[in-house]
């Protein structure tokens, strides 16, 4: 304890209050009430729901994504030792979190993005001008596979660069997760900013359609994973462009998206365009599906294929394209199926419950399978946990929820030990960095994410979104306490019974919009706040009473818990944490409280109240201590850091607004300005 001090902590409360469903008492036995989830029958599920949500925020027992801001863009960044924001570790968190995740990440994750398309190729940008063997000329559309200020990487800067082509798989997953997050969002201002810049991309993208089979080309480690894939080895013994079955299906999943964008935005003649081409590369489907139904991983331009599982030659399976194929909803349900059979027929896939991007050992790279390049290490058979969202996203769809639950719980033998590295290494049994006293990445979050966004498989299109509910068998009752995001409206969702849907509620009202298996929600028709009450089979809808909700944190007054400090780093933060409840509670008085300003504070005040708790439960014996002794310390620090991030970040954002044009953030200066004229 910090000499002859005990200071208040002042942190924000969490959470939107919402009343009980009316059936929802019963026994302990098969009730679960949590910060985040509440239900009855699958305990151990909703636990896994609640605790995979508790992830997202300040939280006092696991890492959590706080720890990966950084003031540097204001934005995330992959990891302590991964100073960019890369495509393909983003890909799966990215995709899987974005129904669910509010302000500030919003804000952070456009920031993030914007590197890559602020960046982007344009035929005369050299792309990273402080290092030379990376200042590579990217064509017009061009993305990345990773980013920071004033450098990006336009191909995958590990392996033979000299041979790799731009990273154009990189390229359509950058168009997707984009245009995933105006659509949800809504914005119109945002869909005109990007919107040209995402048309360019995929003009980019279809540059390397060849007409005469509507298949795509790509050379060495044009491929999400690369640089595992190397293209077409010529007779001649040097690589050239083969066809690639995952660019297709990235490709075609990220057109489903920009398609409902210039829906709309109202671009009629651009949605026919890209409708035309969305179909010339699913004509190109069947040339890269193998007999059985799954994906290959590519085609030679002289008719070899790779990766048909059992050949002689190139006979591994590529867990990737074929994972996505479901996940994206490339494939219909038969063909979902049809994939997941064959994965699940060969154990090798998932040695350590988690998938592995092959199996066996490629044989087919431009490297021998040796060091890095060895079977079971990186992307040869390496566990990424942006692949496994993808993977549990596939599991829900198609209903096999114990792979999902062995997933998840895999994940939380690594957060415990604050041991949350990527890639998995040993066929996902180990970490990448052994040698740091805890790891954290932001490929590690996606697992947790997807077995969110798994529940309901959330389909946005221009006039709304599609649920499908993909609950658990086990699962009788469930709710949602977090909302799901429509534009700026919010949705609660709960579910009674199991089954098909045979009757939904809307704030109580019968919602027709529905059959057996979906629910649809136009956007022009949902309350801003909606309580949508789904019943399963047999399940009978309870009497409810009326949704109550109390203003989001960060739009009322910040108030007060008592904690203990037990260093001067921790009183210095306090210190800064007093002045910033001070600012939040202005911003509230002031109207101001609902916008990103004042979620950004609040996520600093739940930062160092969630530390403060962590040592006082660790004091308490009610978490285990970390392995080895100095991983205690690096987690302790790791709050810290973050806190004094957070707050440092917008103490640089809020010093830009002094001299804007805009009124509010005029005020905003104005309030956050206060304390220095104490």
């Amino acid at each position: 304890m910090f000499p002859g001090r005990t200071l208040r902590l002042q942190f924000l409360i969490l959470g939107v209050v919402i009343s009980y469903l009316g059936g929802f008492a019963a026994g302990p036995s098969d009730q679960f009430e949590g910060k985040h989830f509440r239900g009855r029958g699958d305990v151990e599920y909703l636990q896994l729901l609640d605790r995979s949500r508790r992830l997202f925020e300040p939280d006092p027992e696991y890492p959590n994504l706080p720890m990966l801001y950084t003031s540097r863009w204001n934005g995330m960044v992959e990891g302590p030792t991964w100073s960019a924001w890369w495509i393909q570790n983003s890909y799966g968190t990215t995709f899987a979190a974005l129904p669910f995740l509010q302000e500030p990440y919003l804000t952070f994750l456009q920031n993030s993005q914007d590197l890559w398309f602020d960046q982007m190729g344009d035929g005369e940008r050299v792309g990273c001008p402080r290092e030379p063997r990376l200042s590579w000329v990217a064509p017009d559309g061009q993305l990345c596979d990773a980013a920071s200020p004033g450098c990006i990487i336009y191909k995958q800067g590990d392996g033979q660069t000299g041979i790799h082509d731009w990273g154009v798989e990189f390229t359509a997953a950058g168009v997707l997760l984009q245009s995933e997050l105006l659509l949800i969002n809504r914005d119109a201002k945002a869909i005109a900013r990007y919107l040209p810049r995402l048309e360019r991309s995929a003009n980019f993208l279809d540059s390397r359609r060849d007409p005469s089979n509507n298949l795509f080309l790509a050379g060495p480690a044009a491929n999400l994973l690369a640089p595992s894939y190397a293209g077409w080895k010529k007779p001649d013994g040097s690589y050239g462009k083969a066809y690639l079955a995952g660019l297709s299906i990235t490709y075609i999943a990220a057109l489903d998206r920009l398609i409902e964008l210039e829906k709309l935005a109202g671009q009629g003649e651009k949605v026919k365009l890209y409708t035309e081409r969305r179909t010339l590369a699913r004509k190109g489907l069947p040339l890269i599906t193998a007999l059985d139904g799954y994906f290959i991983k590519s085609l030679d331009p002289d008719g070899t294929k790779h990766g048909v599982y059992g050949a002689r030659q190139y006979g591994y399976f590529e867990a990737s394209p074929n994972h996505d194929a479901i996940c994206f909803h490339v494939v219909d349900s038969a063909q979902a199926e049809k994939i997941y059979t064959r994965m699940a027929s060969i154990p090798g896939l998932r040695p350590y419950d988690f998938v592995i991007a092959n199996y066996p050992s490629l044989d087919d790279m431009y490297e021998a399978p040796q060091g890095l390049w060895r079977f079971g290490e990186w992307v040869n058979g390496g566990a990424w946990s942006t692949c496994e969202a993808r993977m549990i996203m596939a599991y829900c769809r198609v209903g096999k929820y114990e792979d999902a639950r062995r997933s998840v719980q895999k994940l939380f033998t690594y957060a415990r030990r604050y041991r949350m590295d990527n890639p998995f290494t040993n066929f996902g049994s180990d970490v990448y960095q052994p040698k740091q006293p805890i790891n954290i990445t932001y490929d590690a979050f996606g697992p947790a994410a997807a077995l969110i966004r798994g529940l309901f498989d959330y389909q946005y299109r221009a006039d709304g979104v599609t649920l499908t509910p993909q609950i658990p068998p086990g699962i009788t009752q469930m709710e949602q306490l977090d909302p799901i995001r429509l534009g700026d409206k919010k949705l609660y969702l709960a579910t009674v019974g199991q089954g098909q849907i045979t009757s939904v509620t809307v704030n109580g009202a019968p919602w027709r919009s529905f059959d057996g298996q979906s629910i649809f929600l136009p956007y022009d028709q949902v309350p801003e706040v909606a309580r949508i009450v789904i019943a399963l089979g047999s399940g009978t809808l309870p009497k409810l009473e009326p949704l109550e909700t109390n203003h989001s944190a960060q739009e009322r007054p910040a108030e007060a818990v008592t904690g203990e400090i037990s260093s001067p780093t921790m009183a210095a933060l306090d210190v800064r944490a007093d002045k910033l409840r001070a600012f939040h509670n202005r911003l509230v008085a002031a109207g101001l409280g609902a916008g990103y300003e004042a979620a950004h504070a609040q996520l600093a005040l739940e930062t160092v109240g969630a530390l403060h708790q962590r040592r006082i439960s660790l004091a308490a014996g009610k978490f285990p201590r970390l392995s080895p002794p100095d991983s205690d310390a690096a987690a302790d620090k790791s709050y810290e850091d973050a806190a004094t991030r957070l707050m440092s970040g917008l103490d640089t954002v809020i010093k830009t607004y002094a001299k804007s044009a805009d009124s509010r953030r005029q005020k905003i200066s104005e309030l956050y300005g206060m304390d220095e004229q104490k």
